[in-house]
């Protein structure tokens, strides 16, 4: 309907400027990324910083009972547990006390995780051990183990402050789940291998070598196992039992369950306490003249925070433990956050894994004015805590009283503690470390490539070490993500006609992969869309690294199953290009074949899937759309479904999608969509699905941009000015198949009426000219 027809009909007619694309700015870019009150954004960052000003207002009496429970619990677990963490990191016990009371006690002022344990943990501790073996064998004995051990923890603490500072926390989560679990499995073996020459008092070879060695090294020197395997095997048998025996007893007796629970926590406690009973009694009287007892045991141990004061930081130390700083913060922030994560997801409440960056920080250059070393969030200690009924961070303070008291009044007693139970306390805590069989066959059923990297991770780390078995096991996850990126998987679709088991009324059509595979039923049958018609699916992002493919494989499929529009047997062989020159004598069997294939107009791309595009791959959409239009020899309409975001959509129309751009600027068709309450159809091809007839509207509304499906008011006709944009799959698809089979003619309100999208001679009428085979640079003009 024209404007003058529009008037005569006495219709309300609203003029608008001509037609323009409404699309984003580059300044609503910026206004996106720029906080609108920069003041407020301040305040919420200082707010974010002490979580605990959230909920410590709110403090009752219920929170109090079970924070008691959970802290007592926990320090009792805590005290031998870090005492043997230390002896792993190849330093005196007490370091590992402080590192305890120090975490313990920060950790609640930063916490975004109830049920965290700050302190010594297993893999860590090896970790500080084979960096003090670095260092020494670069430097011989020119910083002691301590110092070592404490720069490190200041180092890694600033790293892990400014990432969580400069809210880079997301770096975190590029780490997958099978590098975690592979290298947490290959830590556990390897500690547990290093602690049994320990546990049965076997020595005269290096325990920190590769897991391998340590293992074939034992093995050799059974024959010279010594009394401490009595201690050892003893409390880890112990251990052990006291843990089936309450399992059992707890499904047995599900009342008793709560008693059993508390029994079972306490089992390293009481096996320590009792060993170091028996250890006193068989070795009071047995000192020999050389100072040492028939049995390996800790002897003194230092009462009180005996190093606090001002951290001693050397920069040539630094420098010195530079090429270990990576694996040492990755092992650091990835164990802390995959735990917290793991327990958020058990007990529903989610982390802030930036914030728990800046508490792990915070815990390690503090941690440094008490000479502790580098302290993360145990997995063993956490699961203690969380089934001990935790209700706050603030358990962590009885925690901390726990362990000063152990300081500064039980140190006479750790004297005669037996190394060979400590030996057992580590290996029976870090069993639990290693995966799973459930575990592992889940990573094989969800993905086998991402087995093979969890393997790959274990077995580097035992037969190398665990800084090899973390890098490999990275730098696989890292290729085969760019391989998946650069690799994607697209499909060309078909229609499924899906009927409501309720009423047969009620059809509506899905769209799903022609191909055959596992996921369609083989018995259902997928019609092809009509001829002429493509709609293909992405299933990736589309940026540059993929682009390439989507194009290939869309330009090779439509050659293959569209027809031709050049006749080669006109064409002499030597006006042909030499990268497409067909048959050398084009035979009228090949040329028959041709035309018996469908002339393709419209291809539907289903951007549903796609929530990022780039330059790179806006330019291969438009050489995808020059390459078809090459082949067909006359234009091809590119429909686009489910666009997500507005800036894709600006990207698009930037490429010349959208809308028909052939036409010249003045004669592009405006486009009337009648609208009753709701009406879905939109332009397709310089086709009008329906025309407004007369007495069916109140008014025409010229042009107020829109996109997509359009809400209007009874009797409103509004413009479309982007009619290749479709809200979803299926009114995409009719629009091409309208544009397909109408052919309509349009009105448009400045000139006279425009017969677009006819078979032949479009160009000649429109005064389009050819690209002659050249193609358009978009970025360019």
């Amino acid at each position: 309907m024209s404007f003058e027809r529009a008037k005569k009909l006495g219709k309300k007619v609203i003029r608008y400027p001509d037609y323009q694309p409404s699309v984003l700015s580059s300044k609503d870019w910026f206004y996106g990324v720029i906080p609108s009150d920069p003041k407020l954004v301040a305040i919420n960052y200082l707010r974010r910083l002490f979580p605990i000003l959230r909920w410590i207002t709110h403090y009752n009496v219920g929170w109090l009972t079970g924070d008691i429970i959970a802290g007592l619990t926990v320090g009792m677990v805590l005290v031998p547990q870090c005492m043997s963490y230390a002896t792993i990191a190849t330093l005196p016990p007490e370091y590992g006390l402080y590192s305890a009371f120090v975490g313990t006690m920060t950790y609640f002022l930063f916490a975004t995780s109830k049920d965290i344990s700050i302190g010594p943990v297993a893999v860590m501790s090896l970790m500080v051990s084979q960096i003090i073996r670095f260092v020494d064998q670069r430097h011989p004995k020119e910083w002691s183990n301590p110092e070592i051990a404490t720069n490190l923890a200041f180092v890694c603490g600033f790293i892990a402050l400014g990432i969580g500072l400069l809210r880079l926390g997301w770096i975190v989560e590029l780490i997958p789940l099978p590098v975690v679990a592979g290298f947490m499995t290959g830590s556990a073996i390897n500690i547990a291998a290093g602690q049994v020459p320990g546990l049965m008092g076997i020595t005269g070879f290096d325990t920190r070598a590769a897991t391998y060695h340590v293992i074939i090294n034992t093995l050799k020197g059974l024959g010279r196992t010594q009394k401490d395997a009595a201690f050892g095997l003893v409390g880890l048998f112990t251990l052990y039992a006291i843990r089936i025996t309450c399992d059992q007893l707890s499904r047995r007796y599900p009342r008793r369950a709560r008693i059993l629970f508390f029994v079972s926590a306490f089992r390293s406690a009481f096996v320590i306490v009792v060993l170091t009973f028996a250890s006193w009694l068989y070795t009071r009287h047995r000192k020999s003249k050389n100072g040492s007892y028939p049995i390996k045991i800790l002897q003194n141990v230092p009462g009180g925070l005996k190093h606090v004061g001002s951290p001693n930081i050397d920069h040539r130390l630094i420098s010195a433990l530079a090429p270990k700083l990576p694996v040492a913060a990755i092992v650091l922030l990835l164990e802390h956050i995959a735990i917290a994560k793991s327990f958020g997801r058990i007990n529903n409440y989610t982390i802030d894994p930036n914030q728990e960056l800046i508490a792990i920080g915070v815990t390690n250059t503090v941690g440094t004015v008490f000479g502790a070393y580098p302290a993360t969030g145990s997995f063993s200690r956490s699961a203690l805590k969380s089934k001990s009924g935790v209700r706050t961070p603030a358990a962590g303070i009885l925690t901390g009283i726990i362990v000063i008291v152990a300081l500064y009044g039980l140190t006479p007693a750790f004297y005669w503690i037996p190394s060979a139970g400590l030996s057992a306390v580590i290996i029976h805590a870090v069993a639990d470390l290693v995966t799973k069989p459930t575990q592992m066959y889940m990573f094989w059923r969800t993905s086998p490539f991402e087995f093979f990297i969890w393997v790959a991770a274990v077995l580097v780390t035992i037969f190398s070490s665990i800084e090899n078995g973390i890098y490999v096991s990275l730098s696989v996850s890292a290729a085969l993500l760019v391989f998946r990126l650069a690799h994607p998987r697209g499909h060309f679709l078909g229609r499924v006609r899906v009927h409501s088991s309720n009423t047969t009324s009620d059809v509506r059509d899905v769209f799903v992969p022609l191909s055959r595979n596992r996921v369609i039923n083989p018995q259902i049958r997928v019609d092809p869309p009509p001829p002429g018609i493509l709609i293909y699916r992405f299933e990736e992002t589309f940026l540059y690294p993929n682009c390439s493919v989507f194009n290939s494989e869309i330009v090779s499929h439509v050659k293959a199953t569209t027809r031709r529009g050049k006749d080669l047997r006109l064409i002499p062989l030597s006006d042909r290009p030499w990268n497409d020159p067909g048959p050398r004598n084009a035979a009228a069997s090949e040329w028959e074949e041709n035309q018996a294939r469908p002339v393709l107009r419209a291809i539907v791309l289903d951007f549903s899937t796609i929530s990022q595009v780039d330059t790179t791959s806006i330019q291969a959409l438009v050489d995808t759309r020059f390459e078809i239009e090459r082949w067909t020899e006359h234009p091809v309409e590119f429909h686009f479904a489910s666009i997500l975001s507005p800036w894709i959509r600006r990207s698009l129309i930037g490429g010349g999608f959208g809308y028909d751009d052939r036409l010249p600027s003045a004669n592009r068709p405006h486009v009337f969509v009648p609208l009753s309450a709701r009406y879905d159809d939109s332009f397709s091809g310089g086709a009008l699905s329906k025309d407004i007839e007369d007495g069916d509207t109140k008014g025409v509304v010229l042009p107020d941009p829109s996109y997509g499906t359009i809400h209007g008011s009874e009797g409103s006709a509004v413009q479309v000015d982007t009619p290749f944009f479709h809200l979803d799959l299926a009114e995409a698809v009719a629009a091409a198949e309208s544009g397909l089979s109408s052919r309509s003619k349009i009105s448009p309100p400045h000139s006279s009426e425009l017969s677009v999208g006819k078979d032949d001679g479009y160009e000649a009428e429109h005064g389009i000219e050819q690209s002659g085979g050249q193609g358009y640079d978009w970025m360019n003009g």
